[in-house]
C-alpha cells in the first residue's frame, strides 16, 4: 500500500512541474505559436505582409456600377494586384490580388464584399 502510494506521489508531482509555466527548451516554440494565435473567438492580426482594410471603404466600392473598370480600379486601389503564375484559391479577399485576369479577379472582390455586413444608415 505504501509503494502505491509513494509512486502516486511522485508521478503526480512529475504532472505539476511539467505544466509549469515556462516554456521548456523543447516546446518552447510550440508554446509561443500557441500564443501568437491569440484567445479563442478573437481575430488574430493578419501578417505584416498584407494589408489592412477597412470593410466601410470595400462597400463603397459596390456603388460602383458592376462590370466595369472603375469598380475594379476602386478595388485595386484598396488592395493592390500582385499577379502570381499559379494563384491559391481565393479564401480571404486579400487573396483576390493575386489573379491576374481582371475580370476574374473583379468577380473575386464582389463575390467576398457583396457577403459583407451593411453598414447601419445611422452610423
Amino acid at each position: 500500500m505504501r509503494i502505491i502510494l509513494v509512486l502516486l506521489v511522485v508521478l503526480y508531482s512529475g504532472a505539476v512541474f511539467a505544466q509549469s509555466s515556462r516554456p521548456t527548451a523543447i516546446g518552447s516554440k510550440a508554446q509561443a505559436h500557441t500564443q501568437a494565435k491569440g484567445k479563442k473567438g478573437k481575430r488574430a492580426a493578419p501578417p505584416k505582409n498584407e494589408p489592412m482594410v477597412s470593410p466601410d471603404k470595400l462597400l463603397e466600392c459596390l456603388s460602383i456600377d458592376d462590370g466595369t473598370k472603375e469598380r475594379l480600379d476602386c478595388f485595386d486601389a484598396l488592395i493592390a494586384p500582385t499577379a502570381k503564375p499559379k494563384p491559391p484559391k481565393a479564401k480571404s479577399v486579400l487573396d483576390c490580388r493575386f489573379l491576374k485576369e481582371e475580370d476574374e479577379r473583379l468577380n473575386c472582390f464582389n463575390g467576398f464584399v457583396e457577403k459583407l455586413p451593411k453598414p447601419k444608415p445611422g452610423k
